[in-house]
């Protein structure tokens, strides 16, 4: 895979549907992650601890697996909450455990008919751990898809690797399943394309500073200082939407955000945005479908120079499995 690199000046402005200047993508995380795992060494779960003392994944973690299935029995269902009164759609993730092993919730997005992403099969499997094993990230990325078209009812569209620890060969393997666009990359403020031996994937920047494991676990931010920072995102992004169309997105965790002295964050913020003009809460699917057919006003595809791509070599190396 590559990506042409064109920074903002070199590039013609991006014009929005219905001249909107920016595009929202409100992100709930519906993550599983499994209680223990057959390994001695330190059980990384695929985002911060609240008890950070680390445990060997055969051991029981109780505190973090509860703290973590707060979000799941209670703190999802405060956002869905807050959504659904907004009027907004949302984009959740998923990952193939969570529909498995509690689909009340994925039930319930179906029901609103809110986008899901597939979010690789359970947090604490990364894609990285088959970097070399090019085989086994694709056997990883297809079952996933099986286990979400069984519990989703339909293909999925988009993906988002666990902690965004994808490999350059995952883009491929997407492509190939015929999906349309990719979650895992922190690089910009507006869509773009990244090729692939299999036809275009969208790139639909995620961010991980906008985003309340950032915000509350990791700098330890306050529920106002969060909804501070939301809104001085919005403000600059919105007034530079004003010459070619932004896109913001909050990355949300139910134990985190979901915590009730948090949760008002979401809130006011949502109602602090609706108040302004031209902007458009959306999904994924929506901005990929719509981008897929308008690139070539906003980056023409004829561009080549200073791509970024993984060196051939280092992608013959990953085709076979480290011994």
């Amino acid at each position: 895979m590559y990506y042409d690199f064109v920074p903002m000046p070199e590039r013609k402005p991006l014009k929005w549907p219905d001249g909107k200047r920016l595009a929202i993508i409100v992100t709930f995380n519906l993550e599983y992650w499994d209680l223990v795992r057959d390994t001695e060494d330190a059980y990384y779960a695929g985002g911060p601890a609240i008890l950070p003392d680390p445990l060997p994944g055969n051991v029981a973690d109780i505190p973090n697996f509860t703290w973590r299935e707060y979000g799941q029995r209670v703190g999802i269902w405060r956002l869905f909450d807050i959504a659904e009164k907004a009027g907004i759609p949302v984009s959740c993730t998923m990952n193939a455990k969570m529909g498995l092993e509690r689909p009340q919730a994925v039930k319930h997005c179906v029901k609103m008919g809110w986008e899901l992403v597939a979010h690789n099969y359970v947090q604490s499997d990364l894609l990285t751990n088959y970097y070399f094993d090019e085989e086994g990230e694709r056997e990883l990325v297809l079952d996933t898809l099986r286990v979400y078209r069984d519990v989703v009812g339909k293909k999925a569209t988009g993906w988002l690797s666990s902690s965004l620890r994808g490999n350059p060969s995952t883009a491929d393997i997407l492509a190939e399943q015929g999906l349309l666009y990719t979650t895992d990359y922190l690089n910009d403020d507006q869509p773009y394309l990244i090729h692939t031996d299999h036809g275009p994937l969208v790139s639909i920047p995620y961010s991980n500073e906008v985003n309340d494991f950032m915000i509350f676990m990791r700098r330890g931010n306050t529920t106002d200082e969060a909804v501070d920072l939301f809104k001085e995102q919005f403000d600059t992004l919105y007034r530079e939407g004003a010459d070619s169309g932004r896109l913001m997105n909050l990355g949300l965790h139910p134990h985190v955000v979901g915590q009730p002295f948090r949760a008002r964050c979401v809130r006011e913020f949502i109602e602090y945005a609706q108040q302004f003009p031209d902007v458009w809460f959306t999904t994924r699917e929506e901005i990929a479908k719509w981008y897929l057919k308008n690139h070539e006003s906003h980056i023409p595809t004829k561009r080549r120079r200073g791509r970024t791509q993984t060196p051939a070599n280092q992608i013959k190396g990953r085709r076979k499995k480290k011994s």
